[in-house]
């Protein structure tokens, strides 16, 4: 049957069963609009107010459903507003496939209005090609079959990633009798886990064997290859403590006894102590990023080569790319976990008794830790101190309610003190750190898990920089929950300023009006009360953990105003170097003892 190619879009996307379709409209996608208006109780169509909204939700949906959405937006400007999203989700593994309009064939290079490119004609696929992982630009309907059974593959297999479908107008509409694929055939919705060679699973279980200063680190790959119960049963099987990167700080429990937190300089004291002076590090689908690792200086989170390292990524590029490995291994995390817990069943080790004194030397630096730390958990200061606004909002929401961190100084915070005890609940941009992810992203995990609560922590910055967010959630009934960590400015940036350059050396990091240098606010609760939604004020200490109950009670788009003392300095246990700036000491806990 002969059909055009915004209707084989949308039928293929029924096939894979996406559910949303989420964008903007424009010239460009009218076409797909009035394709998807005959699917609509198949696939529901969202309409936000800023393009790198749709991307937003859409990678936070994928992080915590592990299925894919379509992004739509038109051509120009419209789809210039994408790339931050694509950019989050492809330095932190998730998926969407991003479709955007062009113009139409036949005006290629006229010029026509939104045409991108000068020297390439609708060159919009340059514009995104160092965000996503492919990108298709069909100049005919019966193109599209063949792209979109490759896009689907592409985003899901190996690392996933967003794909990028550009489509001009007239193809949307022109009509081909190419028959659109079945994912069942060709099994796009089931990509490969590989497994570890013989030789690679014999050099790592001697390895095991042989050691006795063992720390797992496990990284955003055990979420993703959903390998978190195989990585529980394996620590616990050998007792082996379990550190994290920052990105895969849900994929282990927190409460266990064998959780150190997570490494690097937002991480914790017993995390970096544990990774620097262990003997073996078994890394799972970690990329060991500047941020996680000290900026790979010898000594602060890793002592490579003297530490050996089984390191495991799906993506072979990552396998010696900052760390030389002991042994290396292409492989799913969680088929290699499984592979181990076979191979090495619970032993008697000759080496337990260092087992167990190794164990007591990481309680006794989380102890130590602790001591530094938790005291502030509950302060009663005013203006109020980030950990009691962490602590409380720990205390409102369950332990399988999703968090969302947004970009900035809270995002350091909710690295280092925040407690997960269930996989896919906390949700950050990471490795392109796009200020909106969590603005936006609290939609994107309301739809993927609508029965959780879902509370995005952003800072006044990022909240000012996407507020339509709130409105698009009214519209949709998405009871998202705004915590907006106000701070009064771009404040781990005017940190670095006073650190690196001096304290009177600050310059447009801090609200303030003008000549006055009085502080400057938005009134964010009346900001979201404007657009439908509750607003709330919090200034007292005293105040928040009602004021956090009632936000997630009501069921309804709410923003949380909290007043956030931008004084108080993170601890750290490590470092993070800006060359050729000379890198800070950790403030705590060193030299190592």
């Amino acid at each position: 049957m002969s059909l055009t190619g915004a209707q084989i879009i949308t039928e293929h996307l029924v096939r894979e069963q996406v559910p949303y379709a989420v964008g903007l409209c424009g010239h460009g996608d009218l076409g797909l609009l009035d394709a998807l208006v005959e699917r609509q109780d198949e696939i529901k169509t969202i309409s936000v107010h800023h393009e790198s909204l749709a991307g937003f939700i859409a990678d936070a949906y994928y992080r915590v459903a592990h299925q894919p959405l379509a992004t739509f937006t038109s051509c120009g400007p419209g789809s210039a507003n994408l790339p931050i999203a694509l950019g989050s989700a492809l330095m932190d593994d998730s998926a969407f496939l991003a479709i955007t309009g062009n113009v139409a064939t036949s005006q290629f290079n006229r010029g026509p209005f939104q045409e991108s490119g000068r020297h390439f004609q609708a060159d919009f696929p340059s514009v995104v090609r160092p965000y996503v992982k492919r990108s298709y630009q069909a100049t005919r309907a019966e193109q599209l079959p063949l792209m979109l059974r490759q896009a689907f593959a592409q985003l899901r297999g190996g690392r996933p990633g967003p794909v990028h479908l550009d489509v001009p107008l007239d193809v949307f509409v022109d009509r081909t009798d190419e028959p659109v694929a079945d994912p069942g055939e060709w099994g796009t919705g089931r990509p490969s886990a590989p497994a570890a060679g013989r030789a690679e699973l014999d050099a790592a279980c001697e390895l095991i064997r042989d050691c006795a200063r063992v720390v797992i680190v496990a990284g955003s790959g055990v979420e993703g290859s959903e390998a978190e119960a195989e990585l529980l049963g394996f620590a616990r099987e050998h007792g082996f403590p379990v550190a994290t990167s920052p990105l895969g700080k849900s994929g282990f429990p927190a409460s266990d006894p064998l959780s150190l937190g997570a490494t690097g300089r937002n991480g914790t004291f017993q995390a970096n102590h544990a990774t620097r002076n262990a003997d073996l590090v078994l890394a799972f689908g970690t990329r060991f990023d500047d941020r996680a690792t000290s900026s790979w200086l010898p000594g602060y989170t890793y002592s490579f080569p003297q530490t050996r390292l089984v390191h495991v990524h799906i993506d072979e590029a990552e396998l010696g790319r900052n760390f030389p490995p002991t042994v290396g291994i292409h492989a799913s995390p969680r088929e290699v976990l499984r592979q181990l817990r076979e191979r090495l069943p619970e032993f008697a080790s000759e080496r337990a008794g260092q087992r167990r004194a190794w164990l007591d030397e990481l309680a006794a630096a989380k102890a130590k830790w602790d001591e530094h730390t938790k005291p502030h958990d509950y302060s009663d200061t005013t203006p109020i101190r980030p950990e009691r606004v962490l602590a409380e909002l720990r205390d409102v929401l369950p332990s399988d309610g999703i968090l969302l961190s947004d970009v900035g100084v809270h995002h350091n915070w909710i690295v280092q003190n925040w407690r997960t005890d269930s996989p896919r609940t906390l949700l950050q941009s990471w490795g392109f750190a796009s200020m909106g992810f969590g603005v936006g992203g609290v939609l994107g995990a309301h739809l993927a898990a609508p029965d959780r609560p879902s509370v995005a922590v952003v800072g006044d910055g990022g909240f000012l920089m996407f507020p339509a967010a709130v409105a698009t959630a009214v519209q949709y009934a998405i009871p998202a929950v705004w915590l907006v960590w106000n701070n009064g400015g771009f404040v781990s940036i005017r940190d670095q300023q006073k650190l690196y350059f001096g304290a009177d050396r600050q310059l447009a990091t801090t609200f303030e009006h003008a000549g006055s240098g009085q502080p400057y606010s938005a009134d964010f609760a009346a900001l979201s009360r404007s657009m439908g939604g509750e607003g709330l004020t919090v200034t007292d200490p005293a105040d928040l953990g009602s004021a956090l109950k009632t936000a997630l009670d009501l069921r309804r788009p709410v923003v949380v105003d909290v007043h956030v003392d931008d004084a108080v300095g993170l601890p750290s246990a490590a470092t993070w170097d800006l060359p050729p700036l000379s890198h800070p000491e950790p403030s705590f806990g060193w030299p190592d003892a």
